[in-house]
């Protein structure tokens, strides 16, 4: 097999770099500026491991007085049976012998201890790795290392955000939230880990010694809570919506072959998703102008927006070509609503790759992490063009976000959906090679998916899903959509075969359903990645899809891959049941479909 060329590695060491990019180091200002953000995280990281220190010491100390030495090598029963249930078994019981109170603790509450003890090496993880930053790095590591200490950030607030809802009050949603967040954490220690493969030196080598065991410490949290919340599952595929109540607010049909908004959601909010841009009273307009609205850039007005508001924040973006500098929607930056004047109006532009000596990750033209974003009617682009090979238009990690009405434009690795629950609806999405990437649980709907014509002898694969976990709650569903080819593909399409996709980590998961499949598809329909690597353990599916393309006789003949019959097996992959819409998706405002009909 020819390989497409590994989606997520650099390109050769004598690839030639842009003549429009400088890959130097940031400017003095810059460094100053990451200096007090790294400063302020450690000092943060530092606050929550004494918090989780003194709380398990309040949790468990009197019944630790009473039992005499908590430390010893032999581990109780209960820790045994907890420690059967994980990935790392070994690392599980050496571990918690560490941990205050553990030895007289319950198998209940062994599952917040094995939150609160990982919760604490994350912390002490983020609080020595910021000391490097002060360090010279070479571009490339610096980019990587960067990552990693935004990607530990994200972790330790999706760490803590589990252990207040695994010991809250058993609300429907509040297990497939922690399932969420910890699978966003042991997806964020995968990006790190990518990032570094590609470095080298000193920064490097402690980087990951303060790394070690922290995604086993992950993966060991999220086995031992799904086998203690118990449910079933279909085929060893393990499915989010599995202990979700789904009669209260579920959406009802409106006559017009869709889904009507439930009546619990605002007026406002529906309004709001269909009025025209120009008659909404945004919190923030940016123009390029400078004379018709608040910023002249999408950096001021994210810089403005409150941070951590449970209030939804508008900024409007007026029609214009943005190229700005690597624009992110951080962590603390919830609930922002970006509105355009309509694709090919509205453009964010960028030209980053990996080309340029940083991660694919650094390559996003916007990026956002902030839960509950939503970006309506506006193009995401990067124009580095498939010789500059992985270069992100768009980037989404964000909890609860939704891309309405975009169009996200680019060659390899376009639409990176990173992490936690995703939803796009009607957007139009360009690529090449593994165009759609990443490790959300991610519902991809009434979208246009245009395959573009790739360089000379690679082949186009539409996705490249990361699951890494069997426990994670992760997968791309692309529904009801047109799987097309542009007209410079469709010229030559003959030489540049297309697939469905290819597993990027071992438990890979993609389904199509109820999609037009163009006859730019190869009829095997699926791409090795390496070998016979990950194909009996993906799970890839195909459910009444229609279209030259679709036929399913020659498809692959691997273990994970099936042609589904069930409609009950196919509804585990839609808005309703895979990303919780009936919980969350409705006081978006946005249309769906709830269900399997289109």
């Amino acid at each position: 097999m020819q390989e497409v060329g590994h989606a997520k590695l650099g390109p050769s060491p004598d690839a030639q770099l842009p003549d429009r990019l400088d890959p130097a180091e940031p400017s003095t200002r810059g460094l100053r500026s990451r200096k007090w953000k790294l400063a302020l995280l450690s000092l943060l990281a530092l606050a929550l491991v004494l918090a989780s220190a003194i709380s398990a010491i309040l949790l468990f100390g009197l019944r630790t007085r009473a039992s005499g030495d908590s430390r010893g090598r032999h581990p109780s029963q209960a820790i045994a049976r907890t420690c059967a249930k994980a990935r790392y078994p070994d690392l599980c019981v050496n571990s918690l012998l560490d941990f205050p109170g553990s030895m007289v603790a319950s198998e209940q509450d062994l599952v917040h201890i094995s939150f609160n003890m990982t919760l604490q090496h994350f912390s002490k993880a983020l609080y020595r790795s910021s000391g490097m930053n002060f360090l010279d790095m070479e571009p490339v590591v610096r980019s990587a290392y960067d990552d990693c200490m935004e990607l530990l950030d994200g972790s330790v607030d999706a760490l803590s955000r589990s252990l207040s809802a695994a010991g809250g009050s058993g609300s429907p949603t509040a297990a497939e939230d922690v399932v969420t967040w910890l699978s966003a954490a042991l997806t964020n220690q995968d990006t790190c880990g990518e990032g570094l493969a590609n470095a080298s030196g000193g920064v490097k080598d402690r980087m990951m010694q303060e790394l070690k065991d922290l995604e086993e410490l992950v993966s060991n949290c999220l086995a031992i809570f799904a086998a203690t919340d118990g449910g079933g599952d279909f085929a060893g595929v393990p499915i989010e919506n599995r202990r979700r109540l789904m009669d209260a607010g579920a959406p009802r049909d409106d006559g017009h072959g869709d889904v009507a908004y439930p009546e619990w959601l605002g007026e406002r909010e529906r309004e709001l998703l269909d009025m025209p841009a120009s008659d909404i009273q945004a919190d923030i307009v940016v123009a390029k102008d400078g004379a018709s609205g608040t910023y002249k850039t999408i950096a001021e007005a994210i810089k403005e927006a409150p941070e951590n508001s449970d209030r939804r924040t508008i900024i409007y973006v007026r029609a214009g070509r943005y190229e700005e500098d690597n624009l992110k929607v951080g962590k603390k930056k919830k609930n922002l609503m970006f509105i355009g004047d309509g694709t090919g109006k509205t453009v964010i532009t960028g030209g980053k790759s990996v080309a340029d000596k940083m991660t694919t990750f650094h390559t996003a033209s916007f990026a956002a992490s902030g839960a509950g974003f939503i970006a309506r009617d506006m193009t995401f682009e990067n124009y580095a063009g498939p010789a500059k090979h992985q270069a992100v238009a768009l980037r989404v990690g964000a909890d609860h976000g939704v891309v309405y009405r975009c169009s996200i434009v680019g060659y390899q690795d376009t639409l990176y959906v990173h992490s936690n629950r995703q939803f796009f609806r009607e957007c139009d999405i360009y690529g090449t090679v593994d165009f759609i990437f990443g490790n959300a649980a991610v519902v991809i709907q009434k979208c246009n998916i245009y395959a573009r014509k790739p360089m000379a002898k690679q082949k186009n694969t539409i996705t490249a899903q990361n699951r890494k976990d069997p426990n994670q709650n992760t997968g791309i569903s692309i529904h009801a959509s047109q799987i097309v080819a542009t007209s410079d593909l469709e010229a030559s399409k003959a030489s540049f075969p297309t697939y469905l996709g290819r597993p990027w980590k071992m438990y890979s998961r993609v389904v199509y359903m109820l999609s037009s499949m163009g006859d730019h598809i190869h009829p095997q329909g699926w791409l090795e990645w390496n070998g016979d690597f990950a194909l009996d353990t993906l799970y890839y599916g195909e459910y009444m899809n229609d279209g030259p393309g679709a036929g399913v006789g020659g498809r692959v003949k691997w273990p994970g891959y099936r042609v589904i019959t069930s409609a009950t097996e196919a509804s585990k992959f839609t808005v309703g049941q895979f990303i919780s819409g009936s919980s969350w998706l409705p006081s978006t405002g946005v249309a769906f479909v709830a269900g399997l009909s289109t």
